[in-house]
């Protein structure tokens, strides 16, 4: 249900920049660019994404998602980021400041029955898996358009740092911000065409700094010292060996004293669960061999970790299934293409071939960390190809 926020009490407006012309009737609110509904977290980017197109003429309608009550999970920590009651406060003064309409939704049924399953399920696959990827994918953008149709929106709006653009073959695409440091279009591998054709990424123009700046201009100074957050939302002490425990009732039990193996098979030792450890791992193993060791293999059929030294986590080939095609419908074998493996990966050239579970890269030199179930996304210079979930590596 969608439940639009009163002014917070003791609230006045603050004095706009001088550059703000603020609309006081619905007439004068009248879009001239079309209208717009756009995810608001209360952190900075969000809400300069939406002051920005309330100035460039959008009708701005501001929505904060409920995607998780990290309470209900027994976490030690309190709600952070898109989740606390301060955040829907923050952005809903911001829009009340400004003219426009802000609600409240509350996804959390929707977030729970796929993303936390999806983590829960590739950890016990002994996979690692990347929840914000399958959010955007799945929920947060499905969940915006639903209500931007009911809200009689054209387009929706985020506050991620990446540019959309539209191809001359008419298909939308994805292509790195202009700060590389902030770049998120790793993450937005997943939206289809229908969500791109009306999706609006306003920041990837511009740096981090000029965000900061802006968010000064508008009279929010606080905004630029406010802490970022990037945990995942309903892991925010990052402890997820602990949000596994509290969710799969007697795991460590079920788990606990399985094999470390090295890659001969020899048994080095026990450990406290194959789902407690992600590939490329070398701390917390609580094993010592006078050099450093890495997890390089996890094998969930019989409980057994594999270790090795850091050459065995290089990879020259790997499977990747699950396959969105951004920019194009799809590519010839040996499309050359950088493949990031993880959000801060600098990619790997590659040659890209089709396969019958999806698409098997070959890198141009060994790729290291290659982790089954994280993200494979292809990028042509700074455009998203496409993406998809790394099954395997050769």
């Amino acid at each position: 249900m969608l439940k639009t926020g009163d002014s917070p009490r003791g609230y006045h407006p603050l004095k706009p920049p001088k550059h703000r012309i603020f609309a006081h009737s619905s007439e004068e609110r009248m879009s001239k660019k079309g209208k717009v509904l756009v995810a608001m977290s209360g952190g900075i980017d969000s809400t300069v994404t939406a002051l920005m197109l309330n100035d460039q003429g959008y009708e701005v309608i501001g929505i904060t998602m409920k995607t998780w009550d990290y309470a209900a999970s027994g976490g030690s920590k309190k709600e952070t980021g898109c989740c606390n009651i301060d955040s829907f406060n923050d952005a809903r003064m911001a829009a009340v400041q400004h003219g426009f309409p802000h609600y409240i939704l509350d996804i959390r049924d929707e977030f729970g029955d796929f993303v936390i399953d999806n983590f829960v399920e590739e950890y016990l696959a002994g996979r690692t898996p990347n929840p914000c990827v399958m959010c955007n994918t799945h929920i947060k953008w499905r969940a915006l358009l639903k209500r931007a149709d009911a809200l009689d929106c054209e387009f929706i709006a985020t506050g991620h740092y990446a540019k959309r653009f539209q191809h001359s073959n008419g298909r939308y695409y994805v292509s790195k911000a202009v700060d590389e440091t902030k770049d998120q279009s790793y993450v937005l591998w997943g939206l289809q065409q229908d969500l791109l054709s009306r999706t609006l990424l306003p920041l990837g123009p511009y740096r981090k700094t000029e965000i900061r700046q802006m968010a000064h201009d508008y009279g929010y100074p606080e905004l630029a010292k406010k802490h970022e957050s990037y945990e995942i939302c309903f892991v925010p002490d990052n402890d997820y060996r602990g949000f596994l425990k509290r969710k799969v009732e007697g795991l460590e039990e079920k788990v606990n004293g399985g094999n470390f193996v090295d890659k001969s098979g020899n048994i080095l030792g026990k450990h406290k669960g194959y789902p407690f450890y992600t590939i490329g791992q070398r701390k917390g193993l609580d094993i010592t061999f006078g050099k450093p060791v890495y997890v390089t293999g996890i094998q969930p059929e019989t409980n057994t970790v594999v270790l090795g030294d850091e050459e065995d986590l290089n990879k020259n080939e790997m499977i990747v299934s699950k396959i969105n095609w951004v920019k194009y419908e799809g590519v010839e074998d040996g499309f050359e293409a950088t493949t990031k493996i993880r959000y801060k990966d600098g990619g790997t050239m590659s040659h890209l071939y089709n396969h019958e579970k999806g698409i098997e890269v070959k890198f141009y030199q060994d790729a290291k960390g290659v982790a089954p179930g994280q993200s494979a996304v292809f990028y042509e210079g700074d455009d998203v190809v496409g993406g998809g979930i790394i099954q395997r590596p050769f």
